[in-house]
C-alpha cells in the first residue's frame, strides 16, 4: 500500500525568520497525521533552520534542487552532500520553473537522479507539459519520455523509493488546475512506463504525485484517483490551510 505524500515547494518565498513562524504554524496543525507523509520544501538558507525547527515530529525536510557534482567551480551551486548534510531526506528535481528558466535537460535531471540516490537523498522528480503541447496530442508521449529519460540507468531499486509529480506546466501558478481525470490519465501513463522499463513490482511502488494550483478545495478529489499519492503544493503551502491538503481525508 503507498503512502500519500505532500509536498510543499516553498519556491523563493520565506526568510529564515518567516519560515520558522510558518512551521511553528503548522506544526500542530499536521501532528498526528499518520496517514500522508509531510514534507516542507524551503530555500537552502532556511534548510538548518527548518530541519531543528522539525525534529521529533511527523515533518520531512526537503531541498529544492541540487547539482550532479560532488563538489567544484560550480558557484551559486550546491551538491548533493551539503543537501544531506543539512539534514534533508527529498529533493525535488526538474522543477518546471529550473527547466524554463535555468535550462536544466532531461539528462542533467537524470545526473541528479543518479547522485541523489548515490547520496540517500529521495528525489520529487518533476515532470509535465506546457499549454500548446497538450492542445498538440502529446502530452502522453512527453511525459513518457521524461521519465525515461529522467530513470535511465538508474537501479530498479531505487526507482521504488523515487516519486515522480506530474506538473501540468499551464496550471502552476495559474490559479488552473487539470480535472481530476485529466490528472489520473497521465499518472497513469507514468506508471504504465514506469512498469515497462522496470516491471510491474516497481511500478506498483513508486510514488505518483499531482501538481499544478493544488488546494484545500481540490486535494481530497485529487488524491483519491488511485495512481495519484499526493501533491506537489507551491502557493498554498505557504498558509496554515495547508494543513487541509495534508488532512484531506
Amino acid at each position: 500500500m503507498r503512502k500519500t505524500i505532500v509536498a510543499g515547494n516553498w519556491k523563493m518565498n520565506k526568510t529564515p525568520k518567516e519560515a520558522l513562524e510558518l512551521i511553528e504554524t503548522l506544526k500542530p496543525l499536521v501532528a498526528g497525521n499518520d496517514k500522508t507523509e509531510v514534507v516542507f520544501c524551503p530555500p537552502f538558507v532556511d534548510l538548518l533552520l527548518a530541519v531543528e525547527a522539525t525534529k521529533g515530529t511527523n515533518i520531512k525536510i526537503g531541498a529544492q534542487n541540487m547539482y550532479c557534482a560532488e563538489s567544484g567551480a560550480y558557484t551559486g551551486e550546491v551538491s548533493p552532500a551539503m543537501v544531506k548534510e543539512c539534514g534533508c531526506e527529498y529533493v525535488i528535481l526538474g522543477h518546471s520553473e529550473r527547466r524554463a528558466y535555468f535550462g536544466e535537460t532531461n539528462e542533467l535531471v537524470n545526473a541528479k537522479v543518479k547522485k541523489a540516490f548515490e547520496h540517500g537523498l529521495t528525489p520529487i522528480i518533476c515532470v509535465g507539459e506546457k499549454l500548446e503541447e497538450r492542445e498538440q496530442g502529446i502530452t502522453i508521449d512527453l511525459v513518457r519520455m521524461q521519465v525515461k529519460i529522467a530513470l535511465k540507468d538508474v537501479d530498479p531499486e531505487n526507482v521504488k523509493k523515487a516519486v515522480i509529480a506530474y506538473e501540468p506546466i499551464w496550471a502552476i501558478g495559474t490559479g488552473k488546475t487539470a480535472t481530476s481525470v485529466q490528472a489520473e490519465e497521465v499518472c497513469c501513463a507514468i506508471r504504465q512506463v514506469v512498469a515497462e522499463v522496470f516491471g510491474q513490482e516497481v511500478a506498483d511502488e513508486i510514488r505518483v504525485q499531482y501538481g499544478g494550483s493544488v488546494n484545500a478545495g481540490n486535494a481530497a478529489e485529487l488524491f483519491a484517483m488511485p495512481n495519484i499519492d499526493g501533491g506537489l503544493v507551491g502557493g498554498a503551502s505557504l498558509k496554515a490551510d495547508f494543513a487541509k491538503i495534508v488532512n484531506y481525508d
